[in-house]
C-alpha cells in the first residue's frame, strides 16, 4: 500500500492499538515484520499509521499478540477495512485536518457526552453562535474560512439527527447558557434550540446551576466520545490550533470519572428543562 502523507486521526489509531498490543506481548517491530515478511520500517509505518494494513495482517498480528479480545480484533479489522468517505471529506484542503478529524471521530461515535461551562456544545450551536464564536478569533478569519467553519459545524449535527441518533448526553453550566455570545435574540434562539434537543429520547441536556454549593470542577470541561468497544473512547480536549484528541486508559479513565462527578450535581434533565425555559423567558 503506498505511504500516507497525513494520516487521519482514526488511521493514527489503528496504529496506535497495534502498538499498544505488540508492547503488551513484550515483541519488538523486528518479530512482528518476521511474522509479515516485511521488515521493521514497515511495521513503523503501519503503527504510525503512514502505511494501511489489511485484515488478514490485522488478524494475523492480534493472533501472534495472543490478544484474546474479540470485540477488540473486530473494531480494529472495520477501522482497517472502513472506506467511508464521509461528508467532512469536502473540507480536506479547506479548514484544518483537526475539524476532519473531530467529524470522523463523531461520525463512528458509540454514543458522546459533553461538559462546557463558557459555550454551548458545538452540536447544539446555532449558526448565529457558531458565527460569533468564530468571528472572536484574533486575528480575523477571512469571510471565506469563516463561513466554511460554520458550515461545517452545523453539518456536524448529523450524528444526534435522524437517522443517525446517536445517544448524546450534555452538561452545561448556567455561565454558558446565560453569556450573550450574540444579541438578546440570538441569546433566545439558542436557548429554544437546546430546549428543543432536550426533547428528543436520546438526547439528555443537564443543567449545572449558579447556586450550587462546593462545586469547584469548572475546569473540567470535555468532550468524551464512545468507540465501538471502551478500548477505543476518545477524549477531546480544545486546543489552540485544534482539537487534542487523547486515548491512554489512564486517562480515558479520570475522564470518565470526571463526567460522573459533573453529572452526579446537576440538575436532572425535568429539572433543567424548566431552568433553561425560565431562561429564555427571562429574554
Amino acid at each position: 500500500m503506498a505511504r500516507r502523507k497525513q494520516p487521519t486521526a482514526r488511521q493514527t489509531r489503528l496504529g496506535s492499538e497495534l502498538r499498544k498490543l505488540r508492547e503488551a506481548a513484550g515483541l519488538k517491530g523486528l518479530e512482528a515484520a518476521a511474522l509479515l515478511g516485511t521488515d521493521s520500517a514497515q511495521i513503523s509505518q503501519i503503527e504510525f499509521g503512514t502505511a494501511g494494513v489489511s485484515e488478514e495482517r490485522v488478524r494475523r498480528l492480534a493472533a501472534h499478540y495472543s490478544c484474546t479480545d474479540a470485540e477488540l480484533v473486530e473494531a480494529l479489522v472495520t477501522m482497517a477495512t472502513d472506506r467511508t468517505s464521509g461528508w467532512w471529506e469536502e473540507y480536506r484542503g479547506l479548514l484544518p485536518t483537526s475539524f476532519l478529524d473531530l467529524a470522523e471521530l463523531e461520525y463512528h461515535s458509540s454514543y458522546r457526552l459533553d461538559v462546557e461551562f463558557l459555550h454551548v456544545p458545538g452540536l447544539f450551536q446555532t449558526d448565529d453562535y457558531a458565527r460569533a464564536i468564530f468571528s472572536y478569533r484574533v486575528p480575523e478569519l477571512p469571510e471565506k474560512d469563516l463561513e466554511l467553519r460554520v458550515r461545517h459545524r452545523m453539518e456536524r449535527k448529523v450524528i444526534i439527527e435522524e437517522p443517525a441518533c446517536t445517544p448524546y448526553e450534555a452538561v452545561i453550566h448556567e455561565a454558558a447558557l446565560r453569556i450573550r455570545v450574540g444579541d438578546r435574540a440570538a441569546t433566545r434562539a439558542q436557548l429554544d434550540r437546546i430546549l428543543g434537543f432536550s426533547e428528543v429520547p436520546h438526547i439528555t441536556v443537564r443543567v449545572i446551576p449558579f447556586s450550587l454549593d462546593g462545586f469547584a470542577g469548572a475546569t473540567n470541561a470535555m468532550t468524551y466520545v464512545g468507540g465501538a468497544v471502551p478500548r477505543l473512547d476518545t477524549a477531546v480536549r480544545d486546543a489552540p490550533h485544534g482539537a487534542g484528541f487523547i486515548d491512554s486508559e489512564a486517562q480515558l479513565g479520570a475522564f470518565r470519572t470526571l463526567f460522573r462527578k459533573v453529572e452526579a450535581v446537576s440538575l436532572a434533565p425535568e429539572r433543567s428543562r424548566d431552568f433553561i425555559h425560565k431562561l429564555a423567558k427571562e429574554l
